[in-house]
């Protein structure tokens, strides 16, 4: 659900994707990268486990995979067309979260999208999964204002949200695109063009 909202968002905002330079960070396994079609051909990861970026590089051969140190992302500035991150940000330290964002904006192009993918802790759902995943234990979900603010640097335009995963089921996600202002979704995504 989230790779066919980031591939809606993508073509949408950068128009043919065959030729979008995309950055997934905080890739973990690559576990999405099977799902992003035209993207996948210029895809690549970067992740702060050496041995999650290994794993994803057996899993999807054709994705480069880079590590990096949890604070600057190894890439020049605006070397990506299409930069997000899918439920990384609630693992940052608050306090850290603006400079983790203002990466995801240096490394996408003028013209470019960044989009951030959280849990919405609106949803009481959500935040139960949360509380019991002991791989989430001691995060702090970031609310949509929030992620928006961190994404309405000077260097960010036409910051939007919308909230998704509002049913498990395949047979109402048609449902899911005129939901997307309602805050009871699973999930958002906030996004921007970069300036």
């Amino acid at each position: 659900a989230k790779a066919r909202v980031l591939l809606e968002l993508a073509e949408r905002r950068l128009g043919d994707l065959d030729r979008v330079r995309t950055l997934d960070v905080g890739c973990g396994l690559g576990l999405v990268h099977r799902h992003l079609g035209p993207l996948a051909g210029r895809l690549e990861g970067v992740d702060v486990s050496s041995g999650l970026v290994e794993e994803a590089a057996r899993r999807n051969p054709a994705v480069r995979y880079r590590t990096f140190d949890g604070d600057r992302l190894p890439y020049e500035d605006g070397a990506f067309e299409l930069t997000f991150a899918i439920c990384v940000l609630h693992h940052v330290e608050p306090a850290a979260r603006r400079d983790f964002v203002h990466e995801l904006i240096r490394a996408t192009r003028p013209g470019g999208l960044v989009a951030v993918f959280e849990h919405n802790p609106l949803n009481p759902l959500t935040r139960l999964v949360v509380r019991r995943c002991a791989f989430d234990e001691g995060v702090v979900l970031v609310g949509r204002r929030t992620l928006e603010r961190l994404l309405a640097d000077p260097a960010t335009t036409d910051v939007r949200s919308r909230y998704l995963l509002f049913t498990p089921w395949k047979a109402t996600w048609a449902l899911e695109r005129p939901l997307g202002g309602v805050p009871l979704g699973a999930q958002y995504v906030s996004y921007g063009s970069r300036v």
